[in-house]
């Protein structure tokens, strides 16, 4: 019986360190772009700045969000989006209130970085840095 608590334990362990790494998750949703200006982490940006507006949704709900949204840990948060065998880097400055849980509201100098303009609205998918 010792010798099975012993492996229970062990068990246990192993599940606690396996679920400590950060698990990378891709996302897919549509992508579009804005002309940029202060957001919503009290950020200034002009529209060739490489930055992307997230869901208000995801925004809201990140962990750590609070009242103060210039002080949301997503804020400043790398992202890659990828379409069409093009990617881009951009870092989170903004929230998008028409925008749905996974979509991504990118800087036209971003959005131009995956797509034409006149393209509008792409199939995108993203990661977290």
């Amino acid at each position: 019986m010792l010798a099975f608590k012993r492996l229970l334990a062990l068990a246990s362990l192993a599940v606690a360190s396996v679920s400590a790494v950060p698990v990378r998750r891709s996302n897919s949703g549509q992508g579009t772009f804005f002309e940029v200006g202060v957001g919503a982490c009290g950020i200034t940006n002009v529209d060739t700045d490489l930055v992307v507006a997230v869901s208000q949704q995801l925004f809201d709900t990140f962990p750590g969000a609070g009242a103060n949204p210039n002080a949301n840990p997503i804020c400043n948060k790398p992202i890659t989006a990828h379409f069409q065998g093009k990617s881009v880097s951009v870092k989170v400055t903004d929230r998008c209130a028409a925008c749905a849980l996974n979509d991504l509201d990118f800087s036209p100098s971003a959005f131009s970085k995956l797509a034409d303009q006149s393209a509008g609205r792409i199939a995108i998918t993203w990661d977290f840095d």
